[in-house]
């Protein structure tokens, strides 16, 4: 029998997991330039905690969880999202009273089991950050800069930034009232998804992708204008800071995201380079959460973004794969493969990349392998080489060659 990969799952490959390496250490890296600190939660957790944060009626806890029964006869699920893990830590373990505005990121694995598509596996990965503790607009508007300048360190230049306001637990039943009352009226023209959803959660209706569904809901009341005053005070001053520091947004008012948690601030950032499937990062504020989940009420806001469809954009703008090895070492026979093996040992030691060969090929194939690898350089050692301790250090992008002595290999290549 040959045993193949689960549907919906995606081996990470040489030649691939590099790019995410490089990905991955982007993220870290302005990270700790806006003083976030990485939190890993477990990946699987009680099913409650992501019923009652993210909400029975949604799409993930309905469809798309994976739940199974242990031998303690307890529920658990495979985490579908970040956010629910990273405050039950936060709130197990009191990060809140170390840190009055807690600033935390994760990279890892999330479990749905949706239909695949482009950028969405049933095992996905996520990068996502959360800040709790304040409720100041201004922190909103640095988890979108926060995103933002991940996305253009690693390589993406082009992007779209949308922004809405989705009102809090005074607003919001008014305008859901008034929104059911709408759709009933044009029950009958949506789909059959979109009918389900009227009762049960009427907000995910104006966000359906169906473009039957959009054009008959286009002229639907929004919910950005039936915001009481303290959220449309604090949606215009994230406008206002997002003007002042000249960042290109545009309201969406159809922007509600998938999720029960969010309150106020809902963002998205998209870009056309993934066709229809355009999302690159999702977030918002949930200032609602941390009660939610039995603690006490916490301001929080935090955004999530799939690697797979941050890797995808980058694959399409044809951004180069990381290098090879510095150098690629090819010895011409037995004696030279002795010497070569020796000093690729000594090089590594010193922090230096280099591969060499274990097949006793030719030399034509050996060069073949330093440029299927993308070395930087290669140098050929053989007979007169081992004799006048001699050799020639060959860069390979330019063809460019220079003599050194053959102790010197380290301090030619830095």
């Amino acid at each position: 029998m040959k045993f193949r990969s689960i549907k919906g799952t995606k081996d990470i490959l040489p030649g691939e997991v590099e790019t995410w390496q490089q990905v991955e250490s982007t993220i870290r890296q302005i990270m700790r330039v806006y003083n976030y600190h990485e939190i890993r939660t477990p990946i699987f957790e009680t099913t409650s905690l992501f019923s009652r944060s993210i909400g029975e009626l949604t799409d993930i806890v309905s469809k798309e969880m994976y739940t199974f029964t242990d031998r303690s006869d307890e529920s658990l699920t495979l985490r579908p999202e970040g956010t629910a893990s990273v405050l039950r830590a936060y709130l197990q373990n009191n990060l809140g009273e170390l840190a009055p505005n807690t600033k935390l990121y994760y990279i890892g694995p999330m479990f749905r089991q949706e239909r695949p598509q482009a950028g969405r596996l049933r095992q996905f990965h996520q990068f996502g950050a959360e800040a709790l503790g304040s409720s100041s607009p201004q922190l909103d508007t640095e988890m979108m800069l926060l995103a933002r300048d991940i996305l253009r360190s690693a390589g993406v230049e082009s992007f779209d930034l949308k922004v809405n306001s989705v009102g809090c637990q005074n607003c919001r039943p008014a305008y859901k009232k008034l929104l059911v009352a709408e759709l009933k009226r044009l029950q009958e023209k949506l789909t059959l998804e979109s009918q389900s959803r009227i009762e049960k959660n009427p907000l995910r209706v104006l966000d359906s992708k169906n473009e039957g569904d959009a054009r008959i809901t286009a002229h639907l009341p929004l919910m950005k204008d039936h915001l009481c005053k303290e959220c449309a005070d604090h949606f215009g001053s994230v406008q206002s800071i997002l003007r002042s520091l000249s960042i290109p947004y545009a309201i969406d008012g159809r922007l509600v995201r998938g999720l029960d948690y969010y309150t106020r601030t809902a963002f998205e950032i998209t870009s056309s380079a993934l066709g229809s499937q355009d999302a690159l990062v999702g977030g918002g504020r949930y200032d609602l959460l941390t009660e939610e989940l039995g603690g006490k009420a916490t301001p929080g806001v935090g955004f999530a973004a799939g690697i797979e469809r941050l890797i995808m954009a980058l694959d399409k703008k044809g951004i180069a794969r990381p290098a090879g090895p510095k150098l690629f070492l090819i010895g011409l026979d037995e004696p030279s493969r002795s010497l070569t093996f020796l000093r690729a040992c000594e090089l590594r030691e010193k922090g230096i990349s280099v591969e060499l060969d274990y097949l006793g090929r030719s030399i034509k194939a050996q060069l073949r392998e330093a440029s299927r690898q993308q070395a930087d350089y290669v140098i050929v050692v053989g007979e007169r080489e081992l004799q006048t301790k001699s050799v020639s250090l060959k860069e390979m992008k330019t063809g460019s060659e220079k003599k050194i002595h053959i102790d010197e290999i380290a301090a030619a290549l830095r």
